[in-house]
């Protein structure tokens, strides 16, 4: 590849997960103790974080809950736990930058495990991934491109600039975010990551491509483990870089998706070819197809239900019919047409028919 555009740096930048622990008879971690600390700090006015030791772990404990609805926050150069004894997931942790850059995800993951066994508790259920930030760093002499040299599926983009040169640009929302943006600029102006500097061994023209995956787009691909992210981000991450969105080199040709593909972009896809893989293209989840299935279908049923409620209105001149009143008149409809023998050769013919693949 070009000098021109130099390949620095790839990871994972960001990681939310949720964990489902269980207390064993020795554990040591006393939500009530803790509980004071917090009071004691706010009745005080204090709103600098207490240090504290649990398990085999030094962390700051914040003077407050979390927006989340968790009402205990500690932290360390390694993690930022949110918990609580009735939350469900009780723990959610999000993995520092600085840490999965130094250790990597899957060395985090056992280090959070281990401090979980150090304060007595155990796995009951799976980890759940919700977010992972994958980046790819390079150094780029000049930029050659626009927002319009992108070929993506995302409807939604945005771009930012400063002093009239663009430091960022921005590809959809929600669940598959696409930023490539200059990271050095974005060191400078906000975040203070110097230490990417000693990493890269340069400190200027460094741009960043990052994707921002989150809970949907990660069960797709059947990730939902840190054992799956290993295992299938190669996967994810290809469909990304060749299918959602690519970088092109503009022509006169009228159909955007022929437009040869950008050295930068060449390199990026050359690079996520050669990560671990399955082969997967999507992975779904027949049980949450069911679930939206059955969501969507009751949401259909609950329309109907506020139109009988407006019929029984009409009969009474009265709009205040309730909920109750007109699910008791649906079920007395539904016991009238009801009929044993129907309802179980229609049953049936609609369980095999769903079950070998007519949705």
């Amino acid at each position: 590849m070009s000098t021109a555009c130099r390949h620095l740096l790839s990871g994972h930048d960001t990681i939310e997960c949720a964990y489902y622990l269980a207390p064993l008879p020795e554990c040591s971690l006393n939500y009530e103790q803790l509980a004071v600390e917090k009071e004691t700090r706010r009745l005080a006015k204090i709103r600098r974080p207490l240090a504290i030791r649990l398990g085999n772990e030094e962390f700051l404990l914040a003077a407050n809950g979390t927006k989340s609805g968790y009402p205990f926050l500690i932290e360390n150069d390694c993690f930022s736990i949110q918990f609580g004894e009735f939350n469900k997931p009780n723990f959610f942790v999000t993995f520092r930058s600085f840490a999965l850059w130094q250790f990597g995800a899957l060395a985090l993951h056992r280090r959070f495990l281990a401090w979980a066994a150090s304060v007595g508790f155990s796995t009951f259920q799976p980890e759940r991934l919700s977010r992972v930030d994958f980046t790819f760093d390079y150094q780029i002499d000049a930029i050659d491109f626009d927002e319009d040299s992108f070929v993506t599926s995302s409807t939604k983009d945005k771009q930012f600039r400063k002093n009239r040169k663009v430091q960022t640009f921005g590809f959809g929302e929600g669940d598959v975010v696409l930023r490539v943006y200059n990271k050095v600029d974005e060191i400078t102006e906000k975040s203070s990551k110097t230490w990417f500097f000693d990493l890269w061994g340069c400190t200027e023209n460094v741009w960043r491509i990052e994707w921002q995956i989150r809970k949907t787009w990660l069960r797709t691909f059947g990730i939902q483990t840190f054992a799956d992210l290993t295992e299938r981000q190669g996967d994810l991450l290809r469909v990304l870089v060749n299918d959602h969105t690519s970088l092109r080199i503009p022509t006169d040709d009228s159909n955007r998706s022929r437009w040869p593909i950008h050295p930068l972009w060449a390199d990026l896809q050359s690079r996520v070819a050669e990560m671990d893989g399955l082969g997967i293209v999507k992975e779904l989840d027949p049980l949450a197809l069911l679930e939206e299935r059955e969501t969507r279908m009751a949401i259909s049923i609950y329309g109907y239900l506020k139109r009988l409620g407006a019929i029984q209105g009409i009969k009474r001149k009265t709009p205040e019919i309730g909920f109750e009143e007109s699910l008791a008149f649906l079920q007395k409809k539904l016991t009238r047409i009801h009929d044993d023998f129907a309802w179980e050769n229609d049953v049936r013919r609609r369980y095999d028919e769903m079950r070998l693949g007519q949705w």
